[in-house]
């Protein structure tokens, strides 16, 4: 065997080494001098192949991703009927649905509203799937009208109904207003386009808490937060859990992923 191929056997096999010996504490398999000399050869292999350490670098990445995958997927299973069934959150698309689109999502969020048109995307390719929106305005200790967007929303939704409700999320979207830019004539005309008439908002803010306790127990950091999900027979992997945002085909690949469910 030439000297590179075994200095890689040993780098390859010393780094694979050093990725799985955290889960317990062997005892050692080399000498001092051996471990001197093998970092002696390592040192060199590598500098003459980094492209060794973007590989090693790529698959500890796509593993640390598939096990917060997975963290997100069983935080999903155990709260299901939060995340499907509410009767406080806005919801668009057939009683029978097959697969749910769930977004957590603040009107001020720059990135919710970059989102925004990548979902329209998909709601127009996929109209047979359920879209579940949760209100979570996290941002409404820095800007007033993230919380009344929200309030105004959940009073568009229950006066008006769903199609009301996307008509006005939509509106909210297309000002291109955000971080503190969105005005209270935005929200009124955005209302007003919606066809609702209640001059009040709704004090209750129940649906806030249930929103932000609901986001904490999956893990989500941050808006957006989409989950795509079976709505019966979820299994992890079934559920796509994106916390940020993404465009419209990954989400369209995520639903295919939960039509697979039995």
């Amino acid at each position: 065997m030439k000297v590179d191929k075994i200095a890689a056997f040993i780098v390859t096999t010393y780094i694979s080494f050093g990725f799985t010996a955290h889960a317990s504490t062997p005892q050692p398999i080399f000498s001092p001098e051996q471990e001197a000399r093998i970092g002696e050869i390592a040192a060199s292999y590598l500098v003459s192949h980094p492209e060794i350490l973007v590989t090693v670098s790529n698959k500890l990445q796509e593993q640390q991703q598939a096990r917060k995958q997975k963290m997100f997927a069983l935080n999903v299973m155990e709260n299901q009927a939060g995340l499907l069934h509410d009767p406080d959150t806005p919801a668009f698309g057939p009683d029978n649905a097959k697969v749910a689109v769930i977004e957590f999502f603040d009107y001020q969020c720059v990135f919710c509203s970059r989102f925004a048109p990548e979902l329209e995307k998909v709601m127009k390719a996929q109209p047979g799937v359920r879209y579940i929106f949760k209100e979570w305005p996290i941002f409404s200790s820095r800007w007033e009208n993230s919380m009344t967007a929200a309030q105004q929303g959940m009073s568009v939704w229950k006066e008006k109904g769903a199609e009301a409700y996307m008509t006005y999320h939509n509106a909210v979207y297309a000002t291109g207003h955000f971080e503190g830019k969105l005005t209270a004539n935005d929200i009124l005309a955005s209302a007003k386009k919606a066809g609702a008439t209640a001059t009040e908002l709704p004090n209750d803010s129940k649906w806030f808490e249930k929103n932000t306790n609901l986001a904490e127990a999956l893990g989500l950091t941050g808006t957006p937060g989409i989950i795509v999900m079976p709505i019966h027979g979820a299994t992890p992997d079934t559920i796509t859990v994106f916390p940020e945002a993404v465009t419209a085909g990954k989400v369209q690949a995520a639903i295919q992923k939960a039509m697979k469910a039995r």
